[in-house]
């Protein structure tokens, strides 16, 4: 392998990471026993510190080179924000109960939309308050474009742990509906903010125009795209064909949305409940729906498992600088109090219209798993001093909120969501 990756090819790269992720796999089964997508993150992120340790000590080897240049190869924000983000969310989406958050759909939405704002803002003057105090030069909007990239909790990272928590229906339904929206609201306030501190003259009209644009259109199209391939699926009995179906609903609906201008990920979501629940009850035979389910399942697992794997190789990207270490360490606290505020704030005002299952609120902040979207839009900033600072902090804070608050909220369940009624509850 060459210092930059040179002589490999996509399917090269690709090959090298489904193997690291299915021997590291293996060895977090067999040795370090955490769930999957967590043993990946930490494995992947020591092993891609041991490799910074290696070069360290032996230059001439260039293996951290040679790691880098795989990830430049890989482009890993092009390949999660336009290609694996519309088969995870399209996968995951279809097991969230469309009834249940339909019931919620106020907290879903102020918690996706007004939250993310809250929890922009508080963050933003958080991080720039404590870079002034570090001495580090980070200018206020580019504080407000780390609070977008990183407000929004990444629905990867929360449906995959709520595979294995045990919680209220309607809980889960909140959970799971405000993952799957407040990504796409965070990534359509992030190109705002982003343009605005590159100098581009944005109004509030025009970001509001935008925003409904990008999520209101996607919302449409996702409808539009379920509806045609609902009605496609209900006229025929045939797995493979109506797993084909959805395949190019993904993949079809994802790129139009693209040249549409409209959100990809709130697109994706929107039909893949629709196929979730009306496809499956009502447009599909038992023998279909199980093997749809198990073709998504495995998709989902296999994309999981790289996307795992890439945030801990992505250590090697990050500077080693002491004061952006700092700041990342300090912007933990600060964006759990974001998300304490962008929480609390819906929470508080919509408690009397929708009432919230006892230990809802501590499950929620530290369940508001961070995770590949974060990492993917700090990768996508211009170069320079900013995006150096920021890829820092977002890394530092996307690891501790996979590795510590992932290990850790399963246990927290269990204290906060004592009462055997509580599991019942819808």
């Amino acid at each position: 392998m060459h210092d930059e990756a040179g002589g490999l090819d996509l399917f090269d790269v690709a090959a090298i990471l489904i193997v690291a992720a299915a021997a590291l796999g293996y060895l977090n089964h067999r040795v370090l026993r955490l769930p999957h997508t967590i043993g990946l993150t930490v494995t992947g992120a020591i092993a891609s510190l041991g490799l910074v340790a290696v070069e360290a000590l032996f230059p001439g080897l260039g293996l951290g080179g040679a790691v880098r240049g795989l990830l430049t190869k890989l482009e890993f924000q092009d390949v999660l924000m336009e290609g694996m983000l519309s088969f995870l969310l399209f996968a995951g989406a279809l097991h969230v109960d469309i009834d249940l958050l339909l019931k919620r759909k106020w907290t879903v939405a102020a918690m996706a939309t007004v939250g993310v704002l809250i929890s922009t803002v508080v963050v933003a003057g958080g991080v720039w308050l404590l870079a002034s105090a570090l001495g580090l030069t980070l200018p206020f909007l580019w504080c407000l474009v780390f609070g977008a990239l990183i407000s929004p909790t990444d629905p990867v990272a929360v449906l995959g742990i709520l595979k294995s928590v045990r919680v209220p229906p309607s809980l889960e339904a909140k959970i799971a509906g405000e993952s799957l929206f407040n990504d796409g609201v965070g990534i359509v306030l992030f190109a705002i903010l982003l343009g605005a501190a590159m100098g581009e003259s944005v109004s509030v009209f025009d970001g509001a125009l935008f925003f409904a644009q990008e999520a209101g259109g996607g919302a449409l199209l996702g409808l539009a795209v379920g509806g045609i391939g609902y009605f496609a699926m209900k006229r025929i009995d045939e797995h493979n064909i109506e797993i084909l179906i959805t395949l190019a609903m993904v993949m079809g609906g994802y790129a139009l949305a693209q040249r549409l201008h409209v959100s990809g990920p709130i697109a994706m979501a929107t039909a893949g409940l629709l196929i979730g629940n009306r496809g499956i009850a009502d447009a599909m035979s038992e023998t279909t729906a199980r093997h749809l389910t198990s073709f998504w399942s495995l998709v989902d697992e296999i994309l999981n498992s790289v996307l795992f794997l890439v945030i801990g190789l992505e250590a090697v990207a990050v500077s080693g600088a002491t004061g952006g270490l700092l700041l990342g360490a300090g912007a933990i606290l600060i964006v759990l109090l974001g998300r304490v505020a962008g929480v609390g704030g819906p929470m508080f005002a919509i408690s009397r219209l929708s009432p919230f299952t006892p230990g809802a609120f501590p499950l929620m902040v530290w369940g508001g798993l961070r995770g590949g979207i974060s990492i993917a839009l700090a990768l996508s900033l211009p170069a320079g001093p900013a995006q150096e600072i920021l890829l820092t902090v977002t890394y530092v804070v996307v690891v501790f909120s996979v590795a510590v608050q992932g290990l850790t909220v399963g246990k927290l369940a269990r204290r906060v969501i004592v009462r055997p009624e509580d599991l019942e509850r819808d």
